[in-house]
């Protein structure tokens, strides 16, 4: 198996040492890449049948053309809020908590709470190790609230910190959970922390046994809420360091890119869409209260063919969730990184579709809800930003749905200019993405488009069986996978309800589009 190795000395960054491998972004070999990609497309406008004008064919390009117009425009907006927000509005942001940090400002305490099961050995000391630099750097008395489900992981954290750490203000408080789950491990955590009352103004870290925090990330952090009172909850910046076959790391560091140009763009509109799980900081008063504890530990949600079920994973949405309905100021920290470790075996496949029905059943589940708060409460460009996320998995099946019928139905050439097309416009995509990556990946055109299908077509199997949830990361747990009579018979109508929205979407498509027409009347008399 091709298997990816980091490029960069990842434990000497974490430990705070400067790093004399610094790959080069735009290297020769990239450049002869791209000037490569972009001959072969001209190469082929040029030279194979241009089937995108065929005059019996134009209300397709039409309809295609529309769509795309909309979307990339809509791509564009973020696009251009996030060059605001890297380049004009944070700068000043951070000029300001710089200051505050300058000045001798610290938290009182931080807390970071942390959740692992069964993690390696390595990861979880690099993350440990991420930790006790920060704590030893910054100087704040710092708790680690530990929530575990295995004696393994444990140990191994409790051996480092009595090896390295036993000079640091660090105390380590471990909660075993007794319920599975990591909603119920946070919850527990939680629950402590409440009972020891903690100041409603100290800082809490959320954060992953696998999420190893980068240099200088309190330093990034901690004076946002110092600067501004009204902020509430931050998240940061996330790079992978991915163990597994290539073209997964290229895929993930794509996500990470895209996410960049999300996050700077909502923050824009002072929320972001999720305070991921990997690592976000909130005012503790926020986190202790129990109407809180208890919405993240049993989470659910009303449907009316699978009645209430409970959330499995999501911990991350059901705390955006929360802050939306309290009216709080969140925002992205583009300057503050975390490293994502991802142990991927095997081709990979199996993992990012099991990655994608996860995130899009969370997306779907909190969507649902934050739609329902409506545009005052949400604010207006953020609530449309959820509501496009819906829209958007429909659109993006329109264009695969009419290129194979006019392939089918009218002219088999049809399908060389529909993928001449997608080779253009996702290179224009990803020259965007290459200036928030660290990296320039070819493939990523293509990896842009099954990206964006496969991500629709999750979403839309998704959608009739929002209770059906997997996470493999966390012991393979699963739920709403009765083999009962009543579970059979749910299980087949929503099979029905998917056929029925994937046919009336196609049927849609191919009439409007004149690939189909109907019968004369007077054949129907």
């Amino acid at each position: 198996m091709n298997v990816y190795k980091p490029a960069r000395d990842y434990s000497a960054l974490v430990s705070g040492e400067k790093s004399t491998d610094k790959p080069v972004k735009w290297h020769k070999k990239a450049l002869l890449q791209l000037a490569t990609y972009i001959s072969l497309c001209v190469l082929s406008v040029l030279w194979l049948p241009n089937k995108i004008w065929n005059p019996e064919l134009k209300l397709i390009t039409i309809t295609l053309g529309v769509l795309g117009i909309w979307r990339y425009s809509w791509w564009l907006v973020h696009v251009l809020r996030a060059e605001f927000y890297q380049h004009k509005r944070f700068p000043m942001i951070r000029a300001r908590a710089d200051k505050v940090w300058r000045d001798g400002w610290r938290p009182r305490h931080m807390h970071f709470m942390m959740t692992t099961f069964r993690e390696r050995r390595e990861t979880t000391e690099l993350v440990i190790q991420s930790i006790c630099r920060e704590v030893e750097e910054s100087g704040i008395p710092t708790t680690l609230w530990l929530g575990s489900g295995d004696a393994y992981d444990e140990d191994i954290i409790m051996t480092y910190l009595r090896q390295y750490a036993n000079h640091l203000p660090l105390e380590l408080v471990m909660i075993r959970q007794n319920i599975s789950g990591k909603r119920m491990a946070i919850g527990l955590v939680l629950r402590s922390m409440s009972r020891r009352g903690i100041h409603r103004d100290d800082l809490i870290v959320f954060m992953d046994g696998d999420a190893v925090l980068a240099p200088g990330i309190l330093r990034k952090c901690c004076p946002l809420f110092q600067r501004d009172p009204e902020l509430q909850a931050i998240t940061t910046d996330e790079e992978v360091i991915c163990y597994g076959p290539k073209w997964i790391q290229s895929w993930l560091t794509m996500r990470f890119a895209q996410r960049r140009i999300a996050m700077q763009s909502h923050s824009m509109s002072n929320k972001v869409l999720t305070l991921t799980g990997r690592m976000s900081v909130f005012r503790a008063k926020h986190l202790t209260r129990h109407k809180f504890i208890r919405m993240l530990e049993a989470d659910h949600l009303y449907h009316w063919l699978w009645g209430t079920f409970r959330f499995l994973s999501g911990d991350d949405k059901s705390t955006w969730y929360y802050m939306l309905t309290q009216d709080a100021k969140m925002l992205y920290v583009p300057d503050a990184l975390v490293y994502t470790i991802e142990e991927i075996e095997g081709s990979g496949i199996e993992r990012m579709t099991q990655n994608f029905r996860r995130w899009s059943g969370n997306m779907l589940r909190n969507g649902t809800r934050a739609l329902k708060l409506g545009p005052n409460k949400v604010g207006f460009f953020i609530w449309w930003c959820v509501m496009d996320q819906r829209i958007a998995m429909w659109t993006m099946l329109v264009s695969p749905i009419v290129a194979i019928a006019a392939t089918l139905l009218h002219d088999p050439y049809y399908i060389v200019s529909y993928f001449i097309w997608i080779a253009i416009s996702r290179m224009a995509l990803s020259l965007f993405l290459f200036r928030y990556s660290n990296s320039v990946h070819i493939e990523w055109p293509f990896i842009l488009y099954f990206n964006q299908l496969l991500n629709a077509a999750v979403k839309v199997y998704c959608l009739a069986r929002l209770s059906k949830q997997r996470w493999t990361n966390r012991g393979n747990q699963s739920s709403g996978d009765g083999n009962s009579l009543i579970d059979q018979l749910k299980n087949i109508m929503a099979s029905y309800i998917t056929t029925v929205w994937v046919a009336a979407l196609v049927m849609t498509v191919l009439f409007y589009t004149q690939l189909l027409s109907f019968p004369d009347l007077k054949y129907w008399f």
